[in-house]
Formats: C-alpha cells, sequence, structure tokens
C-alpha cells in the first residue's frame, strides 16, 4: 500500500488540476420552462484513481502481462474513457491476448464486438487527434473486424469504414488498411462482378496507386512493406479478371508515361500485362520499349518482340527473341521454350523459312521435351516443303516425290499426340487432312526404285526416314 501512496501523490503532482476537477454544475432557471435545448454530454472526470490505473496497465502491457492489465484497464475503460489514447492502444493488445486465449464462445463473441466498440469509443473522445483521426481509426476499425468475424465471408460492414479510411488518410494510410481494403473489394466482387465490377477496379486502383507512393517515398518507414504489399494487390487484380486490357490501359497509361526513367517500375508493368495476358496492348509496348533503353532485360527484350511482331517486322521480333534468350539468367528460365517456339513460328508462317522454323522447333524442344506444338509446326513444315525440283528431277517425277513429305509430316502429328494429348484434336484434323495426298498406289509402282521398299528417307533438307503407304 505505501509503494501506492507514493506513486498516487507522484502521478497527481504530475497532472493539472483541472484534469482532476469536476465541472461546475448549472443552477435550475427560475424564469417559466421553456423548451428544453439539446445538452451536451458530460465529459468523465479524470481522477486520481484514473491516472493510477492507466499506469498500471500501461506498465503490465508493457511487459506482456495482458492478463494483470485487464482489470485497471477495464476500470479506466469505462469510468474514464477520455482519460489517455492509450486505453485504446493499449486495449488492443489486451483483448487481442484475451481472445486468443478465450474457450468460451460468448465470451469470444463479447470479446470481438468489444473490439470494435474499442474504435467507436476512441473516435468519440480522440477523434480529433491530428495525427490518428477519424479517418485512422476507422481504417483500424475494419481491420479488427476482418481479423475477428472469420465467419463472416464477405466482410461488408467493414468495406465502408476501410473506404472512408483510405480516402481520408490518402498516402498516409497504414499499409495493412490498404491491403485489406482490395481484399474486401475483391470478395465483394467474386460474390457478385455485377454489381461490384467497377468498385473493385476502382479501388484496386486507388489502393495500387497509394502503395506505390508509399513505396517510392524513402523517408517512409513502411517503403518496403507498401512495395511487397503492391505485388501482391496488383497479382489479386490479375487473377480476378475485373478489368479487360483497355481498362488495364486507362489505369496504366499516365503511370507507365510517368515512370519511363524508372526500370524497376516498369518492369512490374510489364509482368502485370503479362500475368493477365494483355501483352498485345500498347500500354505494354511502351512500357518494354522504355525499360529497354533504360537496360536490356530478357523481360524487355521479349516485350519489344512483341511490338515488333504486332508491327509486322518479323526480322525485328526474331533479332528481340534471341536477344531475350541471351539476356536469360540462368538455365531453368521458364519462358526460353516459348521464345524459340515464337521465331520457329515466325519462321514458317511469315517468312516461309521451313529449314530455319525446324531448327528453331528442335532447339524449344531441347529446352522442354515434348511438347506437341513443335511437333505440329514442323509437320506443316514438311508438308509446305518441295525438296524436289527441277532441273534435278523430271516434272512429273519431282511431283510424285514431292508427296512424300506428307509421310514426314504425318509422321510428326503422329508424334505430337503421342506426346501431348492437349493437341489430339488438331494432330487428328491434320492427319486427316494429309493423309490423302500420299502417293497413290500407282504413282509408287512408276518408282520401283525409290517407292518400291517398305521405308523411305524424304529427301533435301527434311531428310528423315519414314513408312511408305500409299493414299487411301
Amino acid at each position: 500500500m505505501k509503494t501506492r501512496s507514493l506513486l498516487l501523490i507522484a502521478l497527481c503532482a504530475a497532472i493539472p488540476a483541472l484534469a482532476c476537477a469536476k465541472k461546475p454544475k448549472v443552477e435550475a432557471s427560475s424564469q417559466p420552462a421553456e423548451p428544453t435545448p439539446s445538452v451536451q454530454e458530460e465529459e468523465p472526470v479524470i481522477t486520481e484513481e484514473c491516472i493510477m490505473n492507466v499506469s498500471l496497465f500501461n506498465e503490465s502491457v508493457k511487459n506482456k502481462q495482458y492478463q494483470d492489465a485487464y482489470g485497471p484497464w477495464w476500470e479506466v475503460y469505462n469510468t474514464c474513457p477520455n482519460a489517455n489514447k492509450a486505453i485504446y492502444t493499449a486495449g488492443a493488445k489486451i483483448i487481442e491476448y484475451l481472445y486468443d486465449n478465450a474457450t468460451d464462445a460468448n465470451e469470444k463473441d463479447r470479446l470481438r464486438h468489444l473490439a470494435l466498440e474499442l474504435c467507436d469509443k476512441r473516435i468519440k473522445y480522440f477523434g480529433d487527434d491530428q495525427r490518428y483521426p477519424k479517418e485512422y481509426i476507422l481504417g483500424q476499425k475494419g481491420v479488427e473486424y476482418c481479423k475477428y468475424f472469420e465467419d463472416d465471408e464477405l466482410k461488408e460492414a467493414a468495406y465502408p469504414w476501410l473506404k472512408e479510411s483510405v480516402n481520408g488518410m490518402g498516402d498516409k494510410s497504414q499499409v495493412s488498411v490498404l491491403t485489406k481494403l482490395a481484399e474486401v473489394s475483391y470478395g465483394l466482387y467474386k460474390s457478385d462482378p455485377d454489381k461490384y465490377g467497377e468498385q473493385f477496379i476502382a479501388d484496386y486502383s486507388q489502393v495500387s496507386g497509394l502503395l506505390q507512393a508509399i513505396g517510392d517515398n524513402p523517408a517512409s518507414k513502411n517503403a518496403a512493406t507498401a512495395k511487397a504489399q503492391k505485388d501482391y494487390v496488383d497479382n489479386l487484380f490479375a487473377i480476378s479478371g475485373a478489368a479487360d486490357c483497355s481498362k488495364l490501359d486507362e489505369i496504366y497509361a499516365g503511370m507507365v508515361e510517368q515512370s519511363k526513367d524508372n526500370l524497376e517500375d516498369l518492369l512490374k508493368y510489364m509482368k502485370l500485362y503479362k500475368r493477365v495476358n494483355c501483352t498485345e496492348s500498347y500500354v505494354y509496348f511502351a512500357a518494354a520499349e522504355a525499360a529497354h533503353k533504360l537496360q536490356p532485360t530478357e523481360e524487355s527484350a521479349a516485350g519489344c518482340a512483341k511490338m515488333c511482331m504486332k508491327k509486322e517486322d518479323w526480322r525485328g521480333a526474331i533479332n528481340y527473341y534471341n536477344e531475350a534468350i541471351s539476356l536469360i539468367d540462368g538455365e531453368d528460365d521458364d519462358d526460353q521454350d516459348d521464345y524459340l517456339y515464337n521465331i520457329a513460328f515466325i519462321y514458317m508462317d511469315k517468312l516461309k523459312n521451313y529449314q530455319e522454323a525446324r531448327k528453331y522447333a528442335r532447339q524449344s524442344l531441347e529446352v522442354v521435351s515434348g511438347q506437341g506444338r513443335c511437333y505440329i509446326l514442323i509437320g506443316c513444315c514438311y508438308a509446305a516443303a518441295r525438296p524436289y525440283a527441277e532441273p534435278d528431277y523430271p516434272a512429273a517425277k519431282a511431283a510424285i516425290l514431292n508427296k512424300t513429305v506428307y509421310w514426314a509430316a504425318v509422321d510428326q502429328f503422329v508424334k505430337a499426340k503421342s506426346v501431348d494429348p492437349t493437341c489430339a484434336d488438331d494432330a487428328d484434323k491434320l492427319i486427316a487432312a494429309y493423309s490423302k495426298y500420299y502417293p497413290t498406289k500407282e504413282e509408287m509402282f512408276d518408282l520401283p526404285n525409290e517407292l518400291g521398299g517398305a521405308t523411305f528417307i524424304v529427301g533435301g533438307w527434311i531428310n528423315e526416314r519414314t513408312t511408305c503407304r500409299p493414299a487411301r
């Protein structure tokens, strides 16, 4: 008791006399009664015992003795909730501890509602605080609701609190509040895309921009966290399917323009566009071109290659894809087989250089085996080839021998569906289409030296051994 008395004396000496004084009562008027005006609620009186209890629960919370802190905290919370902001910062920790350790369902429900009430009461008594105003506290309330009310799948009740907080705090918002707004908005969108689609896009744009601003602020202690959460929110948006490429362009065109000297940002935008399969967008091309000028990377070179393909600059696309391959960091790159296949496709479909097309298709298979698409591409190259020509062969003989390319082509289509069942339908259609053009029995009979055996090596650059079989 002696220690308690000394502490009480010290504390009372440190506070202004007005803090312990009661407000004077208003004497009743002797005038005739008039309509009663609204009476402002009287502030709770901050007593000496209240100050003592604030100190007691603060000390216990500092030592993480939350069970011991609850008694004096509860007393202060109910008798003088305007005494100190610590009632609310420490109270949140106390409630969290008690909730996590409670075993009774009714007690847990009481505590989670108390967590929300705590925010409301803080707004009432400290909502005009310059650093942590009402909007800041509403953000806390939204986060608390999402934490404690897990049984509410949509968390729709938290949305207006989070939204008002972000609108009011701007780039001074807590990163956790920004992230939670994006998550809740995403959940609402998934529940009803038609109703919440535009709202989610607007929320995403706002949250992403604010996280960007916080991440770019070297004075912010939350910069690294904001950058990490921006990547998470960007990915959330990418998988949502909420916006088509044109909507994405509306959001990011200005950002890309402002970031033309920022390689890190440009590469992030490119990755986002790649995630949502919007790599044909002019914004994606602008980001790729700007990034490549700053510092050529695999990602920027691949982006420039796609830009060239869009412009039908086939040679430029091949050069950029080859540059992307040369810039790959490490041997196990997820996109190398795609780059090689794209080069093969350009050579086959656009430049009609079938021998080069096969070369790159085979290189793609060396990186990732079992790609049915590569075997189909090679088969199409064979089907389009004419390795036998005058003056090496008489016209009639060349015409028959050139039909042997369809044997080699169909062999590739059969190989494609055997290694990759996903392309079986396409392979079957090609087999049916090209097997009709095999040499007939009569044509094979006319060339017994070449086509009279069981196998035949298709000539020219093809140089493939195949089985002789007549058209049906």
